[in-house]
């Protein structure tokens, strides 16, 4: 495995944390507002709370409504995140799980800031269990297979075990 894992300090519920996500160059892609919340996910996963409140969108199924909750799910050891997507009355709508550097967290920012570096692919399930990995041109279009074959192979092994997480709706998937 090439992700490098560094430990993170206690990041007790409530705290409020501004997350942000990099494009796989590296440039800032968005960041946001959050708050850890308390969840049933051990370490070394941490959830945290975010509303989403851009435009309706809707992706291979999975709608994104302002006023929906996210319960998002980050890892200084896992090489992805996945964002469970409720609707304002709290029922699942799916998730939404990305291939990713393992996150990391900037403790000399006010409020903490957690990274993570998105890395192409992506997986959208559906609450029948059906599932849809996204963006593999995108991968394929970055040539790491021919320019970090090592990386490529690892991004791949990361959406084979999303897919297999879901399946079982393993953690982080688990939520009902």
């Amino acid at each position: 495995m090439i992700w490098t894992t560094e430990p993170w300090p206690a990041l007790e519920p409530g705290r409020p944390v501004t997350i942000l996500k990099r494009h796989p160059d590296g440039r800032e892609a968005t960041r946001y507002p959050g708050v850890v919340m308390v969840s049933d996910a051990l370490a070394p996963w941490v959830t945290v709370k975010a509303a989403w409140v851009r435009d309706v969108i809707e992706l291979d199924g999975l709608r994104f409504v302002p006023g929906d909750t996210l319960h998002e799910f980050f890892s200084p050891e896992h090489p992805f995140n996945v964002f469970t997507v409720l609707s304002p009355e709290g029922s699942i709508r799916g998730w939404y799980a990305n291939v990713t550097r393992p996150a990391q967290l900037d403790t000399t920012t006010d409020p903490w800031t957690l990274i993570w570096p998105d890395l192409y692919l992506d997986l959208i399930g559906l609450p029948d269990g059906t599932h849809t990995i996204r963006d593999e041109d995108e991968l394929a279009e970055a040539d790491l297979l021919s320019t970090d074959p090592v990386l490529h192979g690892a991004i791949l092994a990361a959406g084979t075990e999303l897919v297999a997480r879901f399946s079982r709706r393993d953690v982080p998937f688990h939520e009902r």
